[in-house]
């Protein structure tokens, strides 16, 4: 792994920016490293106080050793080369918002244990069909969807209004792509 910052040497850089103990903080940015971050390793399970973390901009590959996070309830993981949701599930039940827009992300398999999720910002990905996209319809508190940039979405727009496609498919829904869904009253 020549080349790249470990999260461990990303923290440590973090504590001495910060003056402040990664184990105790509630929020921590490791946004954009350079060399980036391409493995998520066990030293984030140090993060026991973490509420909010910031791995955007990276080259992360593949989500893993988040079991430590057990208060954390934003993750942020986007512009990285990520295929797939697993590796999540550790935090299916803290977890409130998950940024990974600008990924490679085709299938939402498992999205649905996340019950406490009110915002997915996951746009510009590569998920391609109605199927993959109700799985949605399973997170009873998700209020706010960024979807702009899916081919599902782009292959939708010309036809009918995408905005009240998915809020006909997810009716809980507040907000679509920024704009907000404004509810007819029969």
């Amino acid at each position: 792994m020549a080349g790249a910052t470990t999260v461990k040497n990303a923290l440590a850089k973090w504590e001495m920016d910060s003056k402040q103990k990664a184990s105790e903080a509630t929020e921590i940015k490791l946004f954009g490293q350079i060399p980036p971050i391409e493995k998520l390793d066990d030293s984030l399970s140090t993060l026991i106080n973490c509420e909010k973390l910031s791995l955007s901009t990276n080259r992360i590959e593949k989500i893993t050793n988040l079991g430590g996070l057990k208060n954390l309830k934003i993750l942020s993981l986007s512009r990285n080369n990520i295929k797939t949701l697993v590796g999540l599930e550790p935090l299916q039940d803290t977890l409130e918002e998950l940024w990974i827009s600008y990924n490679l992300i085709e299938r939402l398999r498992g999205i649905q244990s996340f019950k406490k999720l009110k915002v997915l910002y996951m746009s510009n990905n590569l998920v391609n069909d109605w199927d993959e996209f109700m799985r949605l319809a399973d997170l009873p508190l998700l209020a706010d969807l960024a979807f702009v940039g899916n081919p599902l979405q782009e292959k939708c727009a010309p036809q009918y209004n995408w905005i009240q496609e998915v809020s006909k498919r997810l009716p809980h829904l507040k907000k679509v792509d920024g704009a907000h869904i404004v509810k007819n009253e029969d």
